[in-house]
């Protein structure tokens, strides 16, 4: 019998997993009231905007993936932001960068988080809005027990606070501390906001798809619009050691809408793997499943041998260069040929005996690749992320994010993975309670690549949420926080679950690792050649082989890496959840 830190667990009524018990529990609330996986997630992504704050935000985005008990097809729910229209290349010239920076409101895209939820409610809720938000009002306006990264991530900014951003010491620093692990903490400001979104939408009368419609235009053209408009103007510190303003209008605001689009599919071992499109960074990991196949049958695949590590590390090296070179919002992506097994096979043959020290992007099509000039001969200098959450005393942060899955009775299925407008992104706007997020500086200020800043496009994001078919019936939805990593750790889980057919908690549980050689999506955009980060379990024989075939070593503490969230439905009808127990916050719940 395989130890495991949790149980696996099983059910028939509904399941939930997320990244903080609280989220998990008042989702699984809505369940036990007769709500479907769709008014559950939503429930926990307000919930997760209150519990982790440092991680997520009303001012930061999310994209989500469904099918619904009447359509298995999946469905992509984009709740991205876009660059509002005064993010131009010449505007950020003009104040003399080269990157975007990675914290203040010059770096904030439009919120996109709020109205895609209530986008999925509204096309796919059964429950009164009231009775969705209102777990998130409790915990705003009567507190709740924070955990000890928010205090953390607090004390790590705080001279910012202090210094520069007034109005984000008056939430966070109380008599100049920040707050304590497990302190009760409240926000009183964003309680009324979300209440004050209830009684827009309940005076538009009973109808439930109306009240929504009515919250949305209120957030969209109501008193968050404006609020936004008035402190995006104010010059504020960044990243860049300067105080610039925001770019973010009511104009922006208001001309944003969450929409729906199809699914980027891979057909590997069996199972339908459904993403996002390359707007996201989805897509490399249907690359990395397709050319892993070229390499043999992934259930022969030994994750616990350096053999095994090597090749799933070069195989995700020349995803992620394809990644850079051709994905972004708007961008000419040929996919089709990405995901070809003809290219799978092609790049296959690129992988050898030692680690790679080059960005390989591909020729799809024979189109030539283009990367960004820092990228070129691998000028991005070191300190690329270990994969753990990073926050600078600028407020520049790698790899926070949110994530939440859920399957009910009926067999409604959602994987979503909420992220941005963290604490520690930009200034609380004060009227709201909440900040912007910092999602542009995923883009280039290098004109004619994939991922070029434009007005009007998605940022091309790391968040990646993941939902698997089998023979056209949705069976497992799953996705973890990790910036860069997160289709990274994905990758792992995966060929544990599917091709190896560990359970959802032993395939969790098991040993992580992951590549940082190549570009990173955040400020200031390091890359490390041949770099590889391992948890410290694979042991030295393990760590001491991928030194001899040339990689770069990380050795990380033995369980950091990787936070994933997973739910499973069988054909029988039973249905499964488990969570990932690094940092002791994410949890599964389900009956």
């Amino acid at each position: 019998m395989t130890f495991t830190t949790r149980p696996t667990l099983r059910g028939t009524f509904g399941v939930v997993s997320s990244t903080h018990w609280l989220a998990s529990q008042s989702a699984m609330r809505i369940l036990e009231l007769g709500g479907n996986a769709f008014d559950a997630a939503a429930c926990a992504g307000f919930v997760l905007h209150v519990v982790e704050p440092h991680l997520n935000g009303p001012g930061g985005e999310v994209p989500a993936i469904i099918t619904t008990a009447d359509n298995p097809t999946p469905r992509v729910l984009s709740g991205q932001g876009v660059a509002p229209a005064g993010a131009t290349i010449e505007h950020f010239r003009s104040l003399g960068l080269s990157m975007i920076p990675g914290s203040g409101p010059l770096a904030a895209a439009v919120p996109g988080a709020v109205d895609a939820w209530l986008l999925l409610l509204r096309d796919h809720g059964t429950l009164s809005l009231r009775t969705v938000l209102e777990p998130a009002i409790g915990y705003a306006r009567n507190g709740h027990p924070v955990v000890g990264r928010v205090g953390d991530t607090v004390r790590t900014v705080q001279e910012l606070f202090t210094s520069h951003w007034p109005t984000s010491a008056e939430l966070w620093l109380q008599d100049g501390r920040a707050p304590g692990a497990n302190s009760l903490f409240k926000n009183p400001v964003y309680a009324v906001t979300l209440e004050r979104l209830v009684m827009s939408a309940e005076e538009a009368g009973a109808d439930r798809v109306v009240q929504v419609e009515r919250a949305r235009l209120t957030w969209r053209e109501g008193f968050v619009a404006e609020a936004i408009d008035r402190f995006s103007r104010l010059p504020h510190r960044d990243s860049s050691g300067a105080d610039h303003p925001g770019l973010v209008t009511g104009d922006d605001v208001a001309g944003f809408e969450a929409s729906w689009e199809d699914a980027a599919t891979l057909e590997w071992h069996g199972h339908t793997v459904a993403k996002t499109g390359p707007w996201g960074q989805g897509p490399g990991l249907l690359q990395s499943l397709a050319v892993l196949a070229e390499l043999g049958d992934p259930a022969d695949l030994d994750l616990t041998s350096a053999e095994a590590v090597h090749a799933t590390v070069e195989v995700m090296k020349l995803s992620y260069a394809d990644r850079e070179a051709w994905y972004g919002d708007g961008a000419d992506t040929p996919l089709k040929t990405l995901l070809s097994p003809a290219y799978a096979a092609s790049r296959a043959a690129l992988i050898g005996d030692v680690a790679s020290m080059e960005l390989r992007p591909g020729s799809p099509d024979g189109r030539a690749p283009k990367l960004p000039a820092l990228a070129v001969g691998n000028d991005l200098g070191g300190d690329a992320t270990t994969g753990e959450p990073t926050v600078s005393p600028e407020g520049v942060t790698r790899g926070d994010t949110c994530h939440v899955d859920v399957i009910d009775q009926w067999g409604n299925v959602i994987s979503a993975t909420p992220s941005g407008g963290w604490l520690q992104s930009s200034p609380t706007i004060p009227e709201l309670g909440f900040c912007l997020g910092s999602r542009l500086q995923m883009f280039w200020l290098e004109e004619g690549l994939a991922s070029s800043l434009a007005p009007g496009l998605r940022p091309r994001t790391t968040l990646t949420p993941t939902l698997v078919l089998r023979d056209g019936v949705p069976v497992l939805a799953c996705g973890s926080p990790g910036g860069d990593q997160q289709d990274q750790w994905q990758l792992l889980f995966l060929l544990r679950h599917l091709a190896g057919g560990q359970e959802l908690q032993e395939a969790i549980d098991a040993p992580a690792w992951h590549t940082t050689g190549f570009p990173s999506s955040f400020y200031p955009r390091a890359m490390e050649p041949g770099g590889l980060t391992m948890e410290s379990r694979l042991g030295t024989a393990v760590r001491d082989e991928l030194v001899r075939r040339g990689h770069v070593v990380t050795e990380a503490d033995a369980w950091s890496l990787g936070r994933l969230c997973a739910v499973r439905r069988d054909p029988d009808g039973v249905i499964s959840a488990a969570a990932n127990p690094r940092g002791m916050q994410g949890y599964a719940v389900g009956r």
